[in-house]
């Protein structure tokens, strides 16, 4: 029971060290969303649909099955909105790829802020590019049914930590002179 307290420090260490752990995801904020992209300082917004497969559910970069996929950009600042903008989506990660392109709508205004369109996306990793007239472009990568090892690791943390956390308790209390002698009391 001694050592207790210096388990307790550890918990508390990783804790401080790694808050995620803890935190609940809550609302974010319209900068923070992972879906949310800067282009030549606009922010755009990107969607994926399947409703073949789930009608109410939306994807940004982790689309669940192969198929037909409803692709959407919202044009969140009103100034992208007057201007061309275009959308592709290319195989691979390689945006130069001309032949890999998948799905290609040209650069025209949208005074309602949407792009959308349609693709039919198999199992892979693709680039969607919006491309606004005279900015840069800026991209999302997509991965479509494919799992994605890192973000499941990282989810892992929490649960394997508090686990490890009370096995530390266990063993420790198994070591304690009063447990023993409860334990062989209990079961004789």
């Amino acid at each position: 029971m001694a050592s207790l307290p210096h388990a307790i420090r550890m918990l508390i260490l990783i804790a401080v060290l790694s808050p995620g752990i803890a935190a609940a995801h809550g609302t974010v904020t319209l900068e923070e969303d992972t879906c949310v992209r800067r282009v030549g300082g606009n922010l755009v917004h990107f969607n994926a649909y399947q409703p073949q497969y789930e009608a109410n559910a939306q994807y940004c970069t982790e689309i669940p099955g192969e198929g037909e996929t409803f692709l959407v950009v919202d044009l969140v600042d009103p100034g992208l909105r007057n201007m061309p903008v275009g959308v592709r989506v290319v195989r691979g990660v390689n945006e130069t790829a001309e032949d890999q392109t998948v799905a290609y709508w040209p650069p025209i205004a949208h005074p309602d802020g949407v792009v959308r369109g349609e693709a039919k996306l198999a199992k892979g990793l693709y680039k969607l590019i919006i491309t606004p007239e005279g900015f840069s472009p800026s991209s999302y990568l997509l991965r479509v049914q494919q799992i994605d090892y890192g973000k499941m690791a990282r989810k892992a943390v929490g649960p394997l930590t508090l686990l490890l956390f009370l096995a530390l308790i266990l063993y420790e209390l198994s070591k304690s002179k009063r447990f023993q002698s409860w334990w062989a009391s209990g079961h004789s």
